[in-house]
């Protein structure tokens, strides 16, 4: 099993991985986990096609489920193609094998009630036990065995990000938005907090043209006695919960900021906030909703 790879290293190496194991052992739920940490990520795929698809030098990480639903799936094919990228310096390769239990795996097809690829007529027991069998030379290859029995989807997901998660790296991305509750508050925000009760610099002649990037409109709005309680408490609140939901497995959190303009109190909150979390390690990515509109029209009156 290879370690989590160091970013450093990408110049030198490509970074490979090739998931396999029984159906309904968890390969969906790993690579979704891989794609959210930076895998391009391509579900069953024809194995014939690997080799062309890895001839050409690799943009970012690239995971692969390959399984017996394909119908060029071939185990001594399969073997070979392990064989010949482990021994290729290209590459830092992995043959990651999801296992379950046999008992396990005909519970999970009783509760969905699916089908099981290689019986699809018949008993889910028969698929499974020859899948199980089919795969024993693929089982015993593999760099990284995964038992998934007693694994919930977040526990398979916090395992994978532990295991191919470059080190240093945050799996989570922060988005922080400001908007106008005018025009509604943005679709997907999951933390929405509310900036109308501070003192708004749009009645102030000489910041109404100005926007919450602007120093004199920061200096006005973190003058309010209110906010420095206020944005405490947000930001006491917004680290507390961070590390909780990556710990669920979430891979974006978007917190939003609105005002009644979206243009001053909402925006200055935003960025401040936008700051620390970034200087705390965060990924953060921030957008002023209202600005963009504003820029936008701006931009087709001058075109006009």
């Amino acid at each position: 099993m290879h370690p989590p790879r160091n970013t450093s290293d990408a110049d030198e190496t490509a970074r490979l991985v090739l998931l396999t194991g029984p159906s309904g052992a968890g390969r969906s739920t790993a690579l979704r986990a891989l794609e959210d940490i930076g895998f391009e990520a391509i579900d069953n795929m024809p194995i014939s096609l690997v080799s062309r698809l890895v001839s050409e030098p690799l943009d970012q990480p690239l995971a692969l489920v390959l399984d017996p639903r394909n119908r060029d799936f071939a185990v001594n094919t399969l073997l070979s193609l392990v064989a010949e990228l482990a021994a290729s310096p290209r590459f830092d390769f992995d043959l990651v094998y999801l296992d379950c239990s046999v008992a396990k795996l005909i519970q999970r097809y009783s509760e969905t009630r699916r089908r099981h690829p290689l019986s699809p007529d018949g008993l889910a027991r028969e698929g499974i036990e020859l899948e199980a069998r089919l795969l024993e030379p693929v089982r015993l290859r593999a760099g990284t065995l995964i038992e998934t029995d007693g694994l919930t989807p977040h526990d398979l997901r916090a395992r994978i990000q532990e295991l191919f998660a470059p080190k240093g790296a945050q799996p989570m991305r922060v988005h922080v938005e400001s908007f106008s509750y005018k025009r509604g508050i943005p679709a997907g925000v999951d933390l929405v907090f509310d900036c109308r009760f501070l003192n708004n610099p749009h009645w102030q002649p000489q910041l109404r043209a100005l926007d919450g990037r602007d120093p004199d409109v920061v200096s006005y709005v973190e003058a309010d006695p209110r906010f420095s309680g206020f944005f405490q408490r947000v930001h006491d609140l917004v680290d507390s919960l961070l590390p909780e939901f990556a710990q669920e497995g979430k891979t974006q959190l978007t917190i939003g900021f609105g005002c009644t303009g979206g243009q001053h109190r909402s925006v200055a909150t935003a960025e401040k906030l936008s700051n620390a979390l970034a200087q705390a390690g965060w990924h953060v990515s921030k957008r002023h909703r209202e600005l963009e509109r504003i820029a936008a029209q701006a931009a087709t009156a001058k075109s006009e």
